[in-house]
């Protein structure tokens, strides 16, 4: 996952974020540059993708723990705080918050690749099972259940499930679907995402998930799974 991975940058230097940037693209990183902590909220509100981002802690306006914390609240997002003090307490601070992890200023490059391919690496192993509101989805078992009630569904849905379940929040169009659960090269249509989609709902409702709430449709998009928490 680390190869080809976009990496939010935010930071209010400009030098620091074409340094960054200058690491990172040589080694197969696609980045996205922000200099205030609320241009790259509104970039995840808008259901655009991402797979880590580097924060900087001293920022003005909002810093870095407050950016952290908002993203929290409506992603998973890997997050890696970027900061010139080492101090114990800001560390501290940074985890307990939900940062994933912590450079400190300055730093090499090797450095820098190493810890966002760890951070990346972990986090797709974490995704291997999610739990969410008594719905259990088990990569590696192949698993889809809910309160221990086994719900038998086929791999496209299972895919489909695992994929929303993955990225809360996010809008995906039925284009972003037709390539992510079925391929490139896969020749089906609109009406062939839908009924997988209305399958799934089917299945869940009755296991007695109460789907409805969370995977909803975007009219004239596709779907999402919304976080209601």
């Amino acid at each position: 996952m680390d190869r080809m991975a976009t990496i939010l940058l935010v930071d209010d230097e400009a030098r620091m974020l074409d340094l960054l940037e200058l690491y990172l693209l040589p080694n197969g990183f696609t980045c996205i540059k922000f200099e205030k902590g609320t241009e790259a909220l509104r970039y995840l509100y808008e259901g655009n993708k991402a797979d880590l981002m580097l924060l900087d802690i001293m920022m003005p306006s909002e810093d870095g723990w407050e950016i952290c914390q908002k993203v929290r609240k409506m992603s998973d997002l890997p997050v890696i705080m970027l900061t010139a003090r080492s101090q114990t307490l800001d560390v501290v601070k940074g985890l307990n918050i939900g940062a994933d992890d912590y450079i400190t200023k300055p730093f090499s490059e090797e450095e820098l690749v190493a810890r966002i391919s760890a951070v990346l690496r972990r986090s797709l192993k974490e995704k291997h099972e999610i739990t969410y509101k008594g719905l259990v989805w088990s990569k590696e078992d192949h698993v889809l259940q809910y309160k221990n009630q086994h719900i038998q569904v086929t791999p496209k849905e299972f895919e489909l499930v695992g994929l929303l379940l993955q990225h809360l929040n996010r809008v995906f169009s039925r284009d972003d679907l037709l390539v992510l659960v079925w391929g490139y090269e896969a020749e089906i249509g609109d009406r062939t995402i839908d009924s997988h989609v209305r399958n799934v709902r089917d299945k869940l409702r009755k296991a007695g998930f109460p789907v409805d709430e969370y995977l909803q449709t975007v009219w004239g998009i596709g779907y999402k799974w919304v976080d209601v928490s």
